[in-house]
C-alpha cells in the first residue's frame, strides 16, 4: 500500500510539474505573438490613404481610414460594378481579425494565421461570419494582404461557395496620396 501511495504521489507531482512547464511555453508563446500581432497591425496602419487599381472588372479604389483612437482600421472598397465594401482591421487580445462586410450581404471574420516582417504578407483564414445562413453560401473565405512598399500593396481575396474555392480576386494597388 505505502508503494502505491509513492507511485501515486510520484505520479501527481510528475503531472503537475508537466502541467506548470506547458503553461509557462504557453504563455511564453502567447506573448510572442502578441508582439507580432502588434507588428502586423502597425504594418497595416501605414496603409491610411486612398489607393487605386486596374483589375479585368475595371477600376477599384480602396482608402484606409484609422478610426477609434487608432484601434481600427476600415478599408472601404469600390469596384466597377459592383456596391462598396467594407473590411475593418483590429486587435482582439493575441489575435489580428478582419470583418469584411461584403456585397454577397454577409459579414465573413477572419484571422490572420502569420504575419512575415520580412515579406509583408499577412495570411487570413476564415473563423465564422454573420448573416450568412449555412457553410455552402457564398463568401469570402481567405485574404493574403502583401504589403509590397510605402506605395504598393497587394491583395488576393478567395470566394468559397459549396465548400470549395470558387474564384479569387487579385488586386494590385498604388497609393494615390
Amino acid at each position: 500500500m505505502k508503494q502505491l501511495s509513492r507511485i501515486s504521489l510520484i505520479t501527481l507531482a510528475l503531472t503537475i510539474a508537466c502541467a506548470l512547464a506547458s503553461s509557462s511555453t504557453a504563455f511564453g508563446q502567447a506573448t510572442k505573438d502578441t508582439a507580432n500581432v502588434a507588428q502586423a497591425f502597425d504594418k497595416l496602419k501605414t496603409l491610411a490613404g486612398r489607393w487605386e487599381a486596374t483589375t479585368d472588372k475595371g477600376k477599384v479604389t480602396t482608402s484606409f481610414e484609422l478610426v477609434s483612437g487608432g484601434t481600427a482600421l476600415v478599408e472601404h472598397m469600390a469596384m466597377a460594378g459592383e456596391k462598396e465594401m467594407l473590411t475593418v482591421y483590429f486587435v482582439d487580445g493575441n489575435r489580428l481579425l478582419l470583418t469584411h462586410y461584403c456585397e454577397a450581404g454577409n459579414q465573413p471574420r477572419m484571422q490572420a494565421a502569420a504575419f512575415d516582417p520580412k515579406s509583408g504578407v499577412i495570411d487570413f483564414n476564415f473563423v465564422d461570419a454573420t448573416n450568412m445562413p449555412d457553410s455552402d453560401a457564398g463568401h469570402m473565405h481567405h485574404v493574403t494582404v502583401t504589403l509590397k512598399g510605402a506605395s504598393e500593396l497587394s491583395e488576393d481575396w478567395t470566394f468559397y461557395q459549396g465548400g470549395k474555392a470558387t474564384m479569387t480576386v487579385p488586386i494590385l494597388y498604388h497609393r494615390v496620396d
